[in-house]
């Protein structure tokens, strides 16, 4: 007998995801994991119900109909955990640790008023580096994480949430598309040693052949806010304008309302992550999956 949803809830993703791979990063578990659980499924069975194809995944004829009755449970139990949560109905304080892109710049105003709803609890928001905020949740004193790093931990989950692209700034007008001898010209406001947005830029520099210490670079600072500001504040020298690299979502509004300018590397695209991260004493805990599910849907 299927005693719990944990291997159902894994054949749903596979399905959804049309990839072992995808859904392994989905659910924060191994591939064989994922392989080794839909093996069971199969052998409790006694028939296939998958296919791996070259394009992806095919369900067999009995994976068709497992997949409608896995469909149907998963909307009871999420219908069950809402009842569970008006049943338990105590009052706590969910703490939701972020980076400071992500709090400051990502989540929309309104996201932790309807979060807070859909827990029916309150929520604290706390904005830190992200080792800071894994720091935290490993100690138990954050719930769930919103933070820029991939995570290799025994003791976490880890989930993609969304892409983010970096881009290069000023407070003047700079070309939209930037060649590597175009970035020597600039004065630079770097991230400090070891922040994430360093260690993704560094990589494209190195690929791009441009040597950083050749840079005309004015200052170090230590978080998002303190690039906008600085360059912000910044003397506009049209000739030797200043820059920084940040995350789109921090100057979006300032670019369309033209106080900011916003360049492109010449066939490069800085991309990263933004991850979920919780602690896997929390899989089962009504308040983290409600929270993870409201903000994988978007609405966050």
């Amino acid at each position: 007998m299927l005693k719990d949803f944990t291997k159902m809830e894994t054949f749903l993703t596979v399905v959804r995801e049309r990839s072992f791979s995808r859904a392994s990063a989905k659910l924060g578990i191994s591939q064989p994991a994922v392989t080794q659980q839909i093996k069971f499924l199969e052998t409790y069975l006694d028939t296939k119900i998958i296919e791996r194809k070259k394009n992806g995944i095919r369900l067999t004829g009995a994976g068709e109909e497992l997949y409608k009755i896995a469909v149907r449970l998963e909307k009871c139990i999420h219908e069950a955990e809402g009842d569970i949560l008006k049943i338990i109905n105590k009052k706590i304080t969910f703490r939701l640790g972020t980076s400071f892109t992500i709090g400051n710049y990502v989540l929309p105003g309104e996201c932790l008023n309807t979060l807070s709803q859909v827990i029916n609890n309150d929520v604290k928001l706390i904005v830190e580096v992200s080792h800071k905020i894994v720091e935290g949740i490993k100690d138990h004193k954050i719930d769930l994480g919103l933070i820029e790093a991939h995570i290799a931990d025994d003791d976490l989950v880890i989930r993609e949430w969304r892409e983010d692209e970096l881009v290069v700034f000023s407070n003047v007008p700079i070309p939209k598309i930037l060649r590597p001898e175009d970035l020597y010209e600039f004065k630079w406001v770097c991230r400090e040693e070891g922040s994430q947005t360093r260690k993704v830029v560094q990589e494209v520099f190195e690929e791009l052949g441009v040597a950083c210490r050749d840079f005309n670079v004015l200052s170090e600072v230590s978080n998002t806010t303190a690039v906008l500001q600085t360059v912000k504040r910044s003397k506009k020298d049209k000739v030797h304008p200043t820059v920084s690299i940040v995350s789109h979502y921090a100057i979006a509004e300032e670019v369309q309302n033209g106080t900011l300018y916003e360049a492109r590397l010449q066939g490069y695209t800085m991309t990263r992550k933004f991850y979920i991260v919780y602690h896997k004493d929390n899989k089962h805990n009504a308040y983290v999956n409600n929270t993870v599910d409201f903000i994988l849907s978007g609405k966050c």
